[in-house]
């Protein structure tokens, strides 16, 4: 079951979307892979869900991805007296260590450990930055801040602070426990939220180990400083441009959505576009045309997936947005403005034997009009160094490792079968050529280009190119008449 189109879909489970029945409508709708975001839900509701897509994956025999979404460290304000409170511009208002409920003057902010990071003039946002707050002077005890905009605190409001580093790490305890499980469960990515430099992703490294792939999710413009590094640390990127659209101004976050892709790009790792994508179709059955302007542009620059949040998580029509998503990238990809920015977009390879190949490899299939390139390939490394070519024909990428072949299942233009290993070039050619005909990527008579390594079956050692023509069948000699 190809897709037929090279950008993936990363659909979000939640309580519209939890039954098997649910889940099985949305990847035949075009789910490539699905998110557990482990800010909701308890263990029992993600270990059913998880059961289920390896249940779906069994029924259609194709690889089915997986995600785990850490819900990161999370800034909020204690409890009030009253619930809440209403502030305005120009009011004096202390956030502290006191537990004791808050009042239109104060309020706890149990975060004691970041208090010497919050110097005057640091901006808090409160609410999604509903309310502002300005630090106007800071103890290890009590932040006192003027209210620059204001309006209504209430228990447990979250808090942004854009532009400061904080010293926190990424991982809660809570965090670590959810690692535990998902890594049980198999899960094949892990997103980790609130990233503000390279030695984040490698605190989670140290714990997944090879277990699964690493997401950096990008909310913290803090993060931009280190962009290049944290591309680099990660397998792929999220840009999670809700909290991205708190924390900077909202006209800054296109340009910044396309440095980020730009930079993921050039290194050769995969990056989703996640946040708002067709949030209308949370309660209506078609999303604004400004919605479909926005999954078309992110296909448009490059992304290797777009994301669905709460349109399948808990809206009211969940197949209905997986099916407009892929009507939208399936369109953006047909349009000869598409093909063109691939080929002026196109990147310069880095000076390795994996790049030199993968890049003579989408040179030969524009030129000999192949029907599909193959990799084989044991961790993943050709088929997402062969993805960052941008081929105009689909990859087909054969892997003896099951959790390799679910791990593609959100790189661009990459058709991930699970398949035996194989021995020789002729096995290899013979097997590429059976695969691309039986996954309807070719027919007999096409030509594909393969890249693979020997020694066969050892990691990161792509240094093979060859070109091979699928027999066409027989002809059966005519019988000779009595």
């Amino acid at each position: 079951m190809w897709r037929e189109r090279k950008a993936k879909i990363l659909a979000t489970l939640g309580p519209a979307t939890s039954q098997r029945n649910q889940i099985a409508a949305l990847f035949n709708a075009g789910a490539d892979v699905f998110r557990l975001n482990f800010s909701h839900g308890d263990y029992d509701d993600h270990r059913r869900r998880v059961q289920f897509i390896r249940d779906i994956e069994k029924e259609v025999e194709r690889p089915i991805g997986v995600l785990l979404d850490l819900q990161g460290p999370k800034l909020r304000l204690g409890l009030f007296a009253d619930t809440e409170v209403t502030v305005k511009a120009g009011d004096v208002f202390r956030l502290d260590t006191d537990e004791s409920p808050g009042t239109g003057e104060r309020v706890q902010f149990p975060h004691a450990e970041l208090y010497s990071a919050l110097a005057p003039g640091t901006t808090l946002l409160v609410d999604d930055g509903r309310v502002s707050l300005r630090v106007t002077a800071q103890t290890a005890e009590a932040i006192e801040t003027e209210v620059q905009v204001g309006g209504v605190l209430s228990n447990r409001k979250g808090v942004n602070v854009p532009g400061v580093l904080l010293p926190l790490s990424p991982l809660t305890p809570k965090d670590r426990e959810d690692l535990r499980l998902g890594l049980d469960l198999g899960v094949d990515w892990v997103a980790l939220s609130f990233v503000q430099r390279a030695s984040d992703v490698e605190e989670l490294r140290e714990l997944v180990d090879e277990r699964a792939a690493i997401m950096a999710k990008l909310e913290k413009p803090a993060a931009l400083d280190s962009l290049r590094e944290i591309v680099r640390a990660a397998d792929g990127v999220m840009i999670a441009r809700g909290d991205l659209g708190v924390e900077l101004p909202p006209e800054q976050v296109p340009g910044v959505q396309k440095r980020i892709m730009s930079e993921c790009r050039q290194a050769g790792k995969p990056v989703v576009v996640a946040t708002q994508m067709l949030e209308s179709m949370i309660h209506a059955p078609l999303p604004t045309r400004a919605e479909a302007s926005d999954v078309a542009t992110a296909v448009y620059d490059g992304a290797d997936a777009v994301m669905l949040s709460a349109e399948t998580a808990v809206g009211e029509f969940p197949k209905d947005a997986v099916e407009m998503m892929d009507r939208i990238v399936i369109q953006a990809e047909k349009d000869r403005h598409y093909v063109e920015r691939q080929e002026t977009q196109h990147l310069a390879p880095e000076s390795t034997t994996a790049d030199a190949i993968c890049y003579a490899m989408q040179s030969v299939a524009h030129t000999l009009h192949v029907a599909a390139a193959v990799t084989y390939t044991s961790s993943g490394f050709s088929a997402v160094r062969a993805a960052r070519e941008r081929p105009e024909v689909p990859i087909l990428s054969l892997t003896p490792k099951m959790s390799t072949a679910r791990r593609l299942t959100l790189v661009w233009g990459v058709h991930s079968v699970h398949h035996e290993e194989v021995y020789s070039v002729q096995q290899m050619v013979d097997s590429a050529c059976q695969m691309a005909v039986r996954e309807q990527l070719a027919k007999r008579g096409d030509r594909l280009v393969i890249a693979a390594g020997q020694p066969f079956g050892t990691s990161g050692t792509t240094n093979l190119l060859r070109v091979a023509r699928i027999p066409a069948p027989r002809k059966r000699p005519r019988s000779r008449s009595s």
